[in-house]
């Protein structure tokens, strides 16, 4: 399964789905394709989310609030999918696929037309039930890459990406930033030596100066905590902030109507 990165750097954009409401994720995730974004991480919301920052874990527990659930979120991407044709790709931690079961969520995934899955607390040592229920269906595993990590695990890591490969930018847990950190051009390049796969930048990645500098040497860049936090900050009018910002970052004029 390839995921499709048409522009340079294309944005990936990130959303909690369910924060505030199913309804306006959807709609959030359609004004987001609309405005620029080529691939959307549907992210799963969970108690524990320990990769996140303090903006994305509030968003999960509003949309645990509202009990949402994985299968919510690929009711969800079906209904994305039966509008676009953009790249989808679950965004979730462990354990919600878990107690689906991992044979049950490939085959779900497969037929709600996403694209693949990213799961942040899955080590590629572990991850042989899931590439081999994932393969199956023909779903994209992307995996996390970390500055930390050392040639020999990047190669593994490479080895069982596919899709992409998503470069987190800095060590630390999500969150916008105001300067892009030296480590993600560095990890880039040392992933580089092991795939020939589109590589997405990811963490703190929020202003426009940003994915400019990311286009440079990176396919993708993911912006995600800017995103939620624009869902925050301007309820009853979710949608078209957040086109307004991608529209920015990547540096087109927003086609969002005025209310």
């Amino acid at each position: 399964m390839s995921v499709s990165f048409r522009a340079k750097p294309s944005l990936v954009a990130y959303l909690t789905c369910g924060d505030p409401d199913l309804s306006t994720s959807r709609e959030v995730a359609l004004a987001a394709i609309e405005a620029g974004a080529e691939v959307l991480e549907l992210g799963v919301p969970f108690s524990d989310p320990v990769a996140d920052g303090p903006v994305i874990q509030r968003a999960s527990e509003r949309a645990l609030r509202n009990h949402v659930s994985l299968e919510d979120v690929l009711k969800l991407a079906a209904e994305i999918r039966s509008e676009s044709d953009a790249g989808q790709i679950i965004f979730t931690y462990l354990n919600p696929i878990m107690r689906m079961g991992v044979e049950k969520f490939a085959a779900a995934a497969a037929n709600a037309g996403v694209d693949g899955a990213l799961v942040t607390d899955l080590p590629v040592e572990e991850a042989g039930e899931y590439l081999k229920h994932m393969r199956k269906h023909d779903l994209a595993t992307v995996f996390l890459a970390a500055p930390t990590s050392t040639d020999e695990r990047l190669k593994r890591i490479c080895e069982v990406s596919t899709g992409f490969v998503y470069a987190v930018s800095r060590t630390g847990v999500t969150g916008a930033r105001k300067d892009l950190a030296d480590d993600a051009q560095k990890l880039v390049q040392r992933i580089r030596k092991f795939t020939k796969l589109p590589i997405v930048v990811g963490f703190g990645i929020s202003q426009p100066e940003h994915f400019a500098a990311v286009g440079k040497f990176a396919d993708g860049a993911a912006v995600g905590t800017a995103i939620v936090h624009t869902i925050e900050q301007n309820p009853g009018k979710e949608a078209q902030a957040v086109a307004e910002l991608i529209a920015q970052v990547v540096g087109r004029r927003s086609s969002a109507v005025s209310p």
